[in-house]
């Protein structure tokens, strides 16, 4: 404390601190607490003693002309900053934030070359580190200095559990927690000696700026308080010149910023998250600085009731267990607390029995932890960020950090609203849910969604912000600029089906126009195959969400039109890349024109699959065999139409990589065939036999990758037939086919009739050998 002003050098996010911090604010009673943040949050940090307002939580200052230019300012309850907040709050004490503003911090990165980019720590520094400089964590020197290797473990010793003990009184004294203050102060200072601006150039800027604002408070006020990441506070301290400090601050680069605050998660707080300020454990961090007391033995309480939650046997005793062997590990390690290391460890061995995986969900549910902060309604906010809180709060859809599964019946009002307003904001690239395959059953009724919240979604609406004041109208607009925009016609079938799904009808005259138009322009057969899928997906989305689909229906039917006809000629002549890139064009336009349900048109599309299926000059082995099969599942190729075309395809006069091809092709729906058929596995038993040495080798990759497909069963039992030979020798005596009984063993198999009836939801009374009753 010199002159008036207490430098309170904290570390950002670290419990200790912020207990030190009000402890120190309680001795020495300021006037004014000064806080390193940007000064454009002097205008809602009032916010933070509204009752709404519950951290993690973050400000965010974002460029108002260029909404991607943004930075994060974060804290957690246990954050000194945000406890010097509380605590003015209190007290009716003025806090001002003193840091570099925004209005410059956020153009630093062209102005200062640094290479850096993205949150902000609470001092205001974006985060990242692009610069070859080496860079210092203080933190990790002090810990290295004192013989440590483990700059965590270093700081829980000497921060964190000072004067903590399992019950231990939890109250600091004033007068030790400023002298504690000083003694970070001199450590930093020698520090600051040893490593200059430690690789951070900017610094010395917002050093100027933070030494500005104080002189600026101490001509206000008598006392001043002031809460600063510890590393700035010699800079502080250093005896500088006004005109010095205010040449620093000539021509920086400024903009016009908004400012407020946005839920923040713990996720995000952790160094994995990739935040520069970061800490490992904020959840472990939190209950340190909540705890009342006994901060071991509650720590393995919760760790119990997590484990329990998840169906693990652990009872009370594990816990007293995990305590004692904490305790010991912490008393053999010469640590004044057991702390996180000690409690993993004793978690571990008494908990997990040794094993990682229930670790990993210790670490990522309680050691990380998965808290979503939230801010009051009154908090500044685009247009768009507040009509998206309604959307939230209408259709019953809270933003969480943890992700959850979220099963939707599009049959129901309210989970179709929630649809539409998953698939807006998807198109507005905010994504906050992500489709996944449903456990609850498949069809066009049902849509599962992974759903987390991460805090940059607030950026990304406010970057949205320029397409609309609502989603909706933000999401059309997109979709209207995407559509007019697009240079492909996939590009634009893809946009027609997010429309639909997204319910837009205002953007679709401008999507099915362009749409039309792209169709018309576009000759090319594989383009063409390639839009058909998501257009026709589109005209069945439309008939289940009962949108009008009759346009789209209309250029769906015309473009398979004219698949049928350019087809056969795009194929001829392809290469082998060319020719497995049309085979995917063609299973997609197989799967779209069975949907589409028009018989006519379908009838045509076999037609087209006959001719690439007996045309041999020119056209690809891959195509011909895929086209076959295709034909033999629809059920318009006969078993003997199908052992003709592979007699022929593996005949002996087909070159080996040619044959190989039209195997891997036909082949590629399953091996079942091949089972089910003797002649189609005779005719590829035969055809492998024959390959000449030389050859062999070439045509191996194609074999394996093809019967690398296959299920191990029916890998298994193909062997098993190939083994026995054409002639299908009897098996041994007592045995059947390859997996089965000579007989069927009726007993056994009426034992499963129950079980099956549950899982197939009949309960109908049975017969007399446990069939249903008829």
């Amino acid at each position: 404390m010199t002159d008036g002003v207490a430098l309170l050098g904290v570390r950002h996010h670290g419990p200790g601190s912020a207990r030190g911090v009000r402890a120190a604010l309680d001795r020495y009673a300021p006037r004014i607490v000064l806080i390193e943040g940007p000064p454009e949050a002097d205008a809602v940090v009032g916010l933070a003693a509204e009752p709404g307002m519950r951290p993690p939580v973050a400000l965010l200052a974002h460029v108002v002309d260029e909404p991607s230019r943004a930075g994060f300012w974060p804290f957690a309850d246990f954050s000194p900053e945000w406890e010097a907040i509380r605590w003015a709050a209190e007290r009716g004490v003025p806090v001002r934030f003193i840091d570099l503003p925004a209005a410059h911090s956020l153009l630093m990165r062209e102005y200062m070359g640094d290479g850096q980019e993205g949150e902000g720590e609470p001092g205001g520094e974006p985060a990242g580190d692009g610069d070859a400089r080496v860079r210092i964590d203080p933190i990790a020197v002090l810990a290295r200095t004192a013989g440590y290797d483990d700059p965590e473990r270093w700081w829980e010793d000497a921060v964190e559990h000072r004067g903590r003990g399992e019950h231990a009184d939890e109250a600091d004294d004033g007068d030790d927690a400023l002298a504690a203050f000083g003694a970070v102060a001199e450590a930093m200072g020698a520090l600051r000696e040893a490593y200059g601006d430690g690789g951070h150039p900017q610094d010395t800027v917002r050093e100027a700026h933070m030494r500005l604002r104080i002189r600026d408070a101490r001509r206000e006020h008598e006392r001043v308080a002031v809460v600063c990441g510890a590393w700035h506070v010699p800079a502080l301290a250093a005896r500088t010149g006004v005109t010095a400090d205010r040449a620093l601050l000539k021509g920086l680069p400024k903009a016009k910023v908004e400012i407020t605050w946005v839920p923040w998660t713990h996720r995000r707080l952790s160094r994995a998250g990739g935040y520069g300020a970061g800490i490992a454990s904020p959840g472990w961090y939190r209950h340190l600085f909540t705890a009342p007391d006994r901060p071991v033995t509650r720590w393995m309480t919760k760790v119990a009731g997590l484990l329990r939650e998840e169906d693990l046997p652990v009872s009370s005793a594990h816990v007293i267990e995990a305590v004692r062997l904490a305790d010991t590990l912490a008393a053999m390690r010469g640590r004044p607390l057991a702390g996180l290391g000690e409690t993993t460890d004793a978690i571990r061995a008494v908990m997990c029995d040794g094993s990682d995986v229930p670790m990993e969900l210790i670490r990522d549910r309680l050691v990380v932890g998965d808290v979503l902060g939230e801010v009051p309604d009154g908090a500044p906010a685009v247009p768009l960020a507040r009509d998206l809180a309604r959307e939230q709060r209408r259709l019953r859809l809270k933003p969480e950090a943890l992700e959850r599964e979220v099963e939707l019946d599009l049959r129901k009002e309210i989970d179709a609203g929630r649809s539409r307003l998953l698939h807006r904001l998807r198109l507005l690239g905010i994504g906050w849910g992500e489709p996944a395959r449903s456990r609850a059953g498949t069809g066009t009724f049902r849509e599962t969604w992974r759903l987390r919240w991460e805090p940059e979604w607030a950026v990304r609406v406010a970057e949205a912000g320029v397409w609309g004041t609502t989603v909706s109208s933000a999401a059309t607009a997109k979709a209207e600029d995407e559509a007019t925009g697009a240079t492909a016609l996939a590009e634009v079938t893809g946009l027609a089906e997010r429309c639909l799904l997204a319910d837009l009808p205002g953007a679709l005259p401008t999507v099915m126009r362009v749409l039309a138009d792209r169709a018309a322009l576009d000759a090319d057969v594989g383009h063409l195959a390639q839009a058909l899928p998501a257009l026709v997906r589109s005209v069945r989305y439309g008939d289940v969400r009962g949108t009008d689909a009759a346009a789209l229906r209309e250029v769906a039917e015309g473009l398979a039109e004219r698949i049928c006809v350019g087809l056969p000629p795009a194929c001829a002549g392809l290469d082998a890349d060319g020719a497995a890139e049309m085979r995917g064009h063609v299973q997609g336009v197989q799967e779209a024109v069975v949907l589409l349900a028009d018989d006519g048109l379908r009838a045509r599309w076999a037609g087209v699959l006959r001719t690439l299926a007996v045309r041999d000059r020119g056209m690809p082995g891959l195509l011909r065999g895929s086209a076959a099969r295709l034909l033999l599942d629809d059920g318009r190729l006969e078993a003997e139409e199908t052992a003709r075309l592979m007699g022929l395809a593996l005949s002996a006069g087909t070159p080996p990589q040619e044959a190989a091809a039209w195997a891997e092709g036909f082949l590629a729906g399953g091996g079942m065939l091949l089972v089910h058929d003797a002649r189609l596995l005779a005719l590829v038993d035969d055809w492998l036999s024959a390959v000449p040495a030389a050859a062999f080798d070439d045509v191996l990759p194609l074999l394996r990758r093809t019967f690398g497909e296959f299920d191990a069963g029916v890998r298994r039992t193909v062997g098993e037939l190939v083994r026995r030979g054409p002639g299908g020798s009897p098996e041994p005596a007592g045995e059947g086919a390859p997996g089965f009984a000579a007989r069927l063993d009726q007993a056994r198999a009426d034992a499963v009739l129950p079980t099956l009836r549950l899982l197939l939801g009949h309960d109908r009374p049975t017969g007399p050998t446990g069939g249903t009753a008829t």
